[in-house]
């Protein structure tokens, strides 16, 4: 998929001049409080009604939920503390925007950290934590089960975090921390690819058995199966780029 698709499924939409349209929000819930707002906003960005460098303009937010300034501006910075939004001096606040190309090195980066931070975590896995680890994969499906697209990105990252969690290690704590954002945006737009979130969840379920197996290649080898999509997008969009001289 080159940038030019992820555009597309991004929903992205610009006037011909190339400015970004005006977004409306009359779709979402209306609610006054500061976590209902929040709430709100943050499934509309999930969800793909407002796309990665999408304006969350105040005043029309203000209007169509019907809210005050005072619980828009806290739920506005929530959102910018969980790395959703960005406010720009002068211009105001913008939904983050994620590449192809990121997700992708992202994505070969953990296919070659992720399976040792399973190593690590192993033990726990086996153990103690081995009821979590499933209680994941059930969230899973009962989020697949209500569509709750937000929900299900939320085990989605939750099951992957396990691994770094668990793993006793600092360095490949920080790296999950350091992603975890960017893949949330990313997986908005992934999840809503497919025709029955189940198959999300069916997909980790898989993959949690792979790893309780204790076998780190073949483990290492549905990473890859499950990552296919996000290296191919970067394979795809670095093919397209201009070539460069040096």
């Amino acid at each position: 998929m080159s940038q030019a698709d992820w555009n597309v499924r991004y929903g992205r939409q610009t006037t011909r001049e190339g400015c970004r349209m005006d977004l409306r929000f009359e779709g979402l819930e209306r609610t006054t409080t500061p976590e209902g707002v929040y709430r709100a906003l943050r499934a509309a960005i999930l969800g793909g009604t407002v796309p990665p460098g999408g304006q969350l303009r105040e005043r029309d937010i203000a209007t169509d939920l019907g809210v005050s300034r005072s619980p828009l501006r806290e739920a506005l910075t929530r959102l910018e503390e969980e790395g959703l939004s960005v406010k720009i001096p002068f211009r105001g606040a913008f939904v983050v925007e994620v590449s192809a190309q990121e997700v992708a090195e992202i994505a070969s980066v953990r296919l070659l950290v992720e399976p040792y931070a399973r190593e690590l975590a192993l033990k726990a896995l086996r153990g103690p934590e081995r009821p979590r680890l499933a209680q994941t994969i059930e969230d899973f499906h009962r989020a697949a089960g209500k569509n709750d697209l937000p929900a299900t990105i939320d085990a989605h990252l939750q099951f992957h975090r396990h691994f770094y969690d668990l793993s006793g290690h600092g360095v490949l704590r920080g790296l999950w921390n350091g992603w975890e954002t960017k893949l949330r945006l990313y997986l908005s737009v992934d999840h809503r690819s497919y025709s029955d979130l189940h198959d999300v969840a069916d997909e980790h379920e898989r993959l949690a058995a792979v790893a309780l197996d204790g076998d780190t290649e073949a483990f290492r080898r549905e990473l890859a199966q499950h990552f296919q999509s996000a290296l191919r997008a970067g394979a795809e969009d670095l093919g397209n780029a201009p070539a460069r001289h040096t």
